[in-house]
């Protein structure tokens, strides 16, 4: 198993693709393990020429975390109307700087950067603070942190709660594809063609309820980046399904607009998922963006 040591502890990360290619770091979202990356996605950008990097965030899967007691639901729900009243165990800037301990570990001065909702919070942070190692930017379905943008109706939100209930594998595994199924929107079954067929091998390779707690801390007591995101320089690319029920396609459009010269992309039908059907669209999308940044090796 590959790991490396960061602020936090260990961290466990896999390579797909020939190591002499540029790399592609992948950053997954909120409690997602690398098992939950599609291998269409991962393959596409692998075959098109270059080495994936693919790594579980700090506190879940293979990779250590804090031992401090998780926010109460409560107070995570306290927290959507009042962010200050919570104290984060860590950070997105903390996610962050993984990241670029990661890129020391492997040696690279940068990498071309694909964050997914969470992950792209956390890949605007490391674009933010650590311009230097981001030759490029790919924000999927994920935000600025603008206060004022729509969140998800209550419905939505309680099925992000049911991912943390408990209970024995099955039924855990259960609660797990019904919200994926709910954030994957109407027109694409996740359990068929998303991140829910991920949901057993994720959970019996890892199931840490309180991790997800401590991620969902960071994201909600994060500050507005727009202000941040303005002066970025950095070839940013931002993708975003107009069917998201979770991150609302007002989000991906207030990304692009943040960030100068930002290229927006906007899927039809595609919700909070990584639909099978539209995964095409995806790889030929970033292919176009990671080729046209010129990198000096």
């Amino acid at each position: 198993m590959a790991k490396f040591k960061a602020g936090c502890g260990d961290i466990y990360f896999e390579h797909r693709g020939a190591r002499a290619n540029p790399r592609v770091l992948f950053v997954h979202g909120l409690g997602c393990q690398l098992v939950q990356w599609p291998d269409s996605l991962i393959d596409g950008i692998v075959d098109a020429g270059f080495c994936a990097v693919m790594f579980d965030n700090r506190d879940v899967g293979l990779s250590e975390g804090p031992s401090e007691p998780a926010p109460s639901v409560e107070a995570l729900l306290a927290a959507r109307d009042n962010p200050s009243g919570l104290t984060p165990t860590y950070t997105l800037s903390d996610m962050a700087g993984d990241v670029a301990a990661l890129l020391d570990h492997l040696g690279q001065g940068g990498a071309h950067v694909v964050g997914l909702s969470m992950g792209g919070m956390i890949s605007q942070r490391l674009a933010i603070e650590h311009p230097e190692r981001v030759y490029s930017l790919t924000s999927i379905m994920s935000s600025t942190g603008n206060p004022d943008l729509p969140g998800p109706p209550d419905e939505v939100v309680g099925a992000l709660i049911m991912t943390v209930g408990g209970g024995d594998t099955e039924t855990i595994i259960a609660q797990n594809i019904q919200a994926a199924k709910v954030f994957g929107g109407p027109h694409y079954d996740s359990e068929v063609h998303g991140i829910g067929r991920f949901a057993r091998i994720a959970v019996e390779r890892a199931y840490r309820p309180e991790s997800v707690m401590r991620q969902l801390a960071a994201i909600l007591t994060a500050e507005d980046r727009r202000g941040d995101l303005a002066g970025l320089d950095v070839p940013t690319l931002v993708i975003h399904g107009n069917a998201d029920p979770l991150v609302p396609v007002e989000a991906g459009r207030d990304t692009a607009a943040a960030i100068p010269g930002a290229e927006y992309l906007e899927i039809d039908k595609l919700g909070h998922d990584l639909s099978e059907p539209v995964i095409g669209d995806m790889v030929e999308a970033i292919t176009s963006h990671l080729r046209a940044v010129e990198v000096s090796r």
